[in-house]
């Protein structure tokens, strides 16, 4: 796992100062060491997290062989988990391989089969690919937008970028904030690609490559998905066989786990959340290795969010050497501006801070790679959204069967009789319509985008429409698929990548210098789940019914059968329960908010008074998410927007292949400072 970073330019060489800023921005990314190559029209840089093929690894790479000139050059980030069967389909064709590394393997593939290959890897990606042939720029991100890609076009020059703060290195990028990509966060928890939150600036999409011929930008030639998450037409599916399926699940994720464990240099460890999802992929682990499997789980001080009796017990079933941190509120807070300065995005929960203390716990413990489990709820049907995407359904044919089934979803109901049918009626058949694809996330995102009456008058009409983008991007195919099918696709396409891989997944992990691996995304399993009935994953109302089927030796009972308990963390109360930290008043001041722009400074202090008089406690759901959106917002502001430059020095040791200096003919000449 690394950081990648680059310039095309339309009219000269890159400056090796600009790209070595880009780099030092990367460098909690890749610290084990960084290299870029230049010549006249381009250059890639790339800062090093070794893990596969340690010695040999370093980029930005190129390959030798008959067929290969060092006309192609590869900087990349992520992991391709298949490259050694990859190397010897190649072999077998004539190339010629100087290292063992996967970067080695995008150099010869793409050589081999041109935009093909990207299908053919199974693995985590962002990487970009300047082939000299045709003087063509590759920019190219995995299927599920595991490893992030930006990109922007300044001043004559495409400049790209794990991060977006890399893309500030250069004074010509503006940092302001883009209208719409904020109302699409405040609606939709994260930014539609290719938009994002920052103006001017892009991402590649999931599933997705680019190529560029032209520094401009104005000659992106191909802009194409070459993945996209696909289902069964309803009452079409052949994978009927409830057993069969369960099976197929178990050896293809076994599969998927044993691959993203063997195929490192370095020790792997695990997760272990308390649920279902990391104890199949930790329990997988350990029947694949006789050393001892180092286990790290996330506990509470406040016994609501604490699932560390669930964690104890299957480290125990697995015999694992268990690490555990236990974050309080306090913890939350005074690492919020640290988590937003990784995240790069507004946030409307403070999820991801406890997720980037329990990746400093591993790294902490002398490991760069982590198994987890994120990815099962997405595919497999684990979200309560899933369940109630069934019963609205329902709803629309039979009324009285869906209220009986909305009682079974929340038992609570029973202890509140007056109560429930009020409740079913008002959130169950609001919006109804047969024709709404995305039926289903409509009571989310109508809750979620009241947030943006906190906005300025002039940003709130930049915005609006976050759905019907959304909306608008659904496959034709989706009018006929499984209403679980559609909720699916919309979670894998908005949640997924802009918010769960993202901002609590991959930036949480990298900023202390960790690589995640998800072996319920890989391909192999992704597509044996879009293709086994909706029945299959959520029967009746039991959630992920398939892989309690498959793993039901693997898995304690008590964790199998436990309700689900979704991962939260506390949001108010982590900033004034237990004191409130200086940067709060720094970045909520009149002088703050007024210099960001963002919110009426009256409804922020409206806010900040009822926080503090409850402590944070007496806040709802809305609430809490509006004033984590304020919080988080202007700590981007300051922290990114307004904050310093991007620093100056790269990882070492620095390796620098630069064409411009002197003749490179086939080997370029690499200088090291030690």
């Amino acid at each position: 796992m690394c950081g990648i970073c680059g310039v095309l330019s339309s009219t000269e060489s890159p400056e090796p100062a600009l790209v070595r800023r880009m780099l030092g921005a990367l460098a909690h990314r890749g610290p084990d060491g960084s290299g870029y190559y230049r010549d006249e029209r381009v250059a890639l840089g790339h800062t090093r997290l070794a893990i596969v093929d340690t010695a040999g690894g370093t980029q930005p790479m190129t390959g030798r062989s008959c067929r290969e000139d060092g006309q192609i050059w590869v900087t990349f980030n992520g992991e391709i988990f298949n490259h050694v069967e990859l190397a010897a389909q190649l072999r077998s064709r004539g190339h010629v391989f100087d290292t063992r590394s996967d970067t080695e393997v995008i150099v010869h593939a793409w050589e081999e089969w041109g935009p093909g290959c990207f299908e053919r890897f199974n693995g985590q990606w962002a990487l970009a690919i300047w082939d000299r042939r045709t003087d063509s720029l590759v920019l190219s991100r995995d299927r599920f937008g595991v490893r992030p890609l930006f990109y922007t076009r300044v001043a004559g020059q495409l400049l790209f970028a794990s991060e977006v703060k890399a893309l500030y290195a250069s004074p010509d990028v503006p940092r302001e904030l883009d209208p719409i990509g904020l109302d699409q966060v405040l609606t939709l928890w994260s930014a539609v690609a290719p938009r994002t939150v920052f103006r001017q600036i892009s991402q590649v999409p999931p599933g997705s490559y680019l190529i560029v011929r032209d520094g401009h930008g104005r000659g992106v030639e191909v802009e194409q998905r070459y993945w996209a998450p696909s289902f069964p037409q309803a009452g079409a599916e052949e994978l009927t066989d409830l057993e069969a399926n369960a099976e197929a699940l178990r050896t293809t994720l076994m599969a998927a786990t044993r691959l993203r464990f063997e195929r490192s240099d370095v020790p792997v460890a695990a997760y272990l959340s308390g649920g279902i999802d990391s104890a199949v992929t930790a329990g997988a682990i350990a029947g694949f290795t006789s050393a001892p499997l180092h286990t790290f789980s996330l506990r509470f001080a406040e016994a609501e969010f604490d699932e560390g009796g669930f964690q104890a017990l299957m480290a125990e079933r697995l015999g694992t050497v268990h690490h555990d941190v236990v974050v309080s509120e306090r913890d939350i807070a005074d690492v919020f501006p640290q988590v937003v300065r990784h995240a790069e995005s507004p946030l409307l929960r403070t999820a991801p801070a406890p997720m980037f203390l329990l990746s400093r716990l591993v790294r902490d413990a002398g490991f760069k790679v982590v198994v987890t489990g994120e990815g099962a709820d997405e595919v497999l049907g684990g979200y309560d959204i899933f369940r109630e995407a069934k019963i609205r359904d329902l709803w629309l044919r039979d009324p009285a069967a869906a209220e009986a089934a909305v009682e079974q979803l929340y038992p609570w109901m029973h202890r509140s009789p007056n109560q429930a049918p009020a409740f079913a009626r008002s959130f169950f058949s609001r919006n109804l319509s047969p024709d709404d694809l995305a039926m289903s996330h409509r009571p989310r995102w109508d809750s979620t985008a009241v947030l943006a009456s906190m906005l300025r008058p002039e940003l709130r009409s930049a915005g609006g429409g976050a759905a019907d983008v959304v909306v608008a991007g659904m496959p034709a195919a989706a009018a006929s698929w499984d209403p679980v099918a559609r909720a699916q696709w919309l979670e894998m396409t908005t949640l997924l990548p802009g918010y769960i891989l993202a901002s609590q997944g991959d930036r949480m992990l990298m900023g202390n210098s960790v690589e995640g691996r998800f072996p319920f995304l890989d391909p192999h399993v992704a597509e044996l789940a879009g293709r086994v009935p909706a029945e299959h994953k959520i029967h009746g109302l039991d959630e992920k019914h398939l892989l309690k089927r498959a793993f039901a030796d693997l898995v304690p009972e008590k964790i199998l059968r436990r309700p689900k308990q979704p991962y939260r963390a506390p949001d108010a109360a982590a900033f004034f329960a237990g004191g409130t930290p200086d940067w709060v008043f720094d970045v909520t001041s009149g002088a703050s908010l007024e210099a960001a722009g963002v919110f009426r400074p009256e409804l922020v202090q409206r806010l900040l008074e009822k926080a503090r008089r409850t402590q944070g406690r007496g806040l709802g759901n809305t609430d809490n998410m509006r004033l984590v959106a304020v919080l988080s917002t202007q700590l981007l502001h300051s922290e990114l927007l307004t904050g310093p430059a991007a620093a100056a020095v790269p990882p070492e040791p620095l390796t620098v292949f630069d064409t411009t200096l002197e003749p490179t003919g086939l080997e370029p000449t690499g200088r090291t400072s030690a």
